[in-house]
């Protein structure tokens, strides 16, 4: 007899999966779960982590900050809240650290911020614990909060000095404020304090499960120290001319930083250093749960592997009688392996088809994105997982012994 090719054997596989259609999908069913989960969650992962580094790019690789407490670790991770970094909620700047760095870098832009949580009251509705950033008129176009066109505009300079009454909204706050129409130019109440809607920005969102960009309130620095009643500043931000400087900078900051302050007690960084401590936080996360979605592929293998040793058990007298017609072993162990590589590709297909669409509706509420590297990954595992549970059962079957399989009742 000759020795079947391997297009015969990929054709006689298919008429064996193919004779019982609801065996084989529910023999893939394990592998299309850890296939689906796998891709929805790398593919979660990677939109998170482009949405972030698009968040950072708009505020420019010049952009430098400096933040109360011990953010990083000495292995630039961020840093524990125990220990010095708990000086976080002590520590608070002033209006002379705002001074003596405009003195040491005279050709750099200091934007000091503040922050407040206050009650805003329109004419029918109260939003409470609102958090409002009071800060100077350069704020809105170094931190990337213009509001654009049709929307109004950011206070000026003049506002500021005079400690104007006015306040711009963040998308989802004038809406809620204002239901039934426009917020611009409407009036709120903060405080006590009569404020004009001078400007709405466009919808933002949050980022890495942070605080809602569109909840929040920006307004003169003056008015949030007179919410709070104190001179306090939450953080100092920093435009350098160039990204070129940015080293120099940072160094030039916590010279004069220290000269008031323990080193413990402020951390001076820039967006790309926060970038990257922030994807690296994603990165693993998302390794760890993909990890854990991936024990769903091992046991689909094994239901394979279950559901291929029953089928051997079946057609025991088929493959004695080919044995006993000039079966090569060789032959029989390739069309069982290739049974199972079948119902693993066909789990995997399907998984992919169902990660694609579940990232397609996740990405309508939450940043997803699906890459070519998470696709090939997920479906090059459940081929290898349909190879590695497929050869006991193939190899159970080459080795039958014809006279046994045919007496097999």
């Amino acid at each position: 007899m000759l020795k079947p090719s391997l297009d015969d054997l990929l054709k006689s596989s298919l008429r064996s999966i193919l004779k019982n259609k609801g065996r084989t999908i529910l023999t893939s069913l394990g592998i299309i779960i850890g296939v689906t989960s796998v891709i929805l969650l790398t593919s979660i992962g990677n939109g998170l982590k482009s949405y972030i580094s698009d968040q950072f790019e708009s505020l420019g690789s010049n952009t430098i900050f400096v933040s109360p407490g011990k953010i990083f670790d000495d292995k630039g991770g961020f840093s524990s809240s125990s220990g010095p970094s708990s000086r976080f909620i002590s520590t608070t700047f002033n209006q002379s650290d705002i001074t003596n760095l405009k003195r040491a870098l005279r050709n750099c832009t200091i934007v000091p911020i503040s922050i407040a949580s206050v009650d805003l009251k329109s004419s029918k509705i109260t939003k409470t614990n609102i958090t409002v950033i009071g800060s100077t008129y350069q704020y809105a176009a170094n931190a990337n909060y213009l509001p654009s066109s049709g929307n109004g505009r950011s206070f000026t300079k003049e506002e500021e000095d005079k400690k104007s009454d006015v306040i711009v909204l963040g998308h989802g706050l004038a809406d809620d404020l204002f239901p039934s129409g426009s917020a611009l130019n409407k009036k709120i109440v903060v405080k006590s304090k009569n404020m004009k809607i001078i400007g709405i920005l466009d919808k933002k969102g949050g980022s890495f499960g942070g605080p809602d960009v569109d909840q929040y309130a920006f307004t003169p620095l003056g008015n949030v120290f007179d919410f709070t009643g104190s001179q306090d500043i939450n953080q100092i931000l920093i435009k350098t001319p160039n990204k070129d400087l940015v080293p120099e900078i940072k160094i030039d900051t916590e010279k004069v930083m220290l000269k008031k302050f323990n080193k413990d007690a402020f951390t001076v960084f820039d967006s790309s250093q926060l970038l990257s401590s922030i994807n690296t936080i994603i990165g693993t996360l998302t390794v760890a749960l993909a990890g854990i979605a991936a024990i769903s592929l091992i046991v689909g293998g094994i239901g394979i592997m279950n559901i291929m040793l029953v089928t051997v058990t079946e057609r025991t007298r088929e493959i004695g009688l080919r044995k006993a017609i000039g079966a090569y072993p060789s032959a029989i162990l390739i069309q069982f392996l290739i049974e199972a590589i079948i119902l693993s590709s066909i789990g995997g297909t399907i998984g992919i088809t169902l990660g694609w669409l579940g990232t397609l509706a996740i990405n309508q509420f939450f940043p997803a994105s699906l890459t070519f590297g998470s696709v090939f990954l997920a479906f090059g595992v459940s081929f290898l997982v349909g190879i590695v549970f497929g050869v006991a059962p193939a190899r159970r079957a080459s080795r039958l012994s014809p006279i046994e399989a045919l007496r097999y009742e």
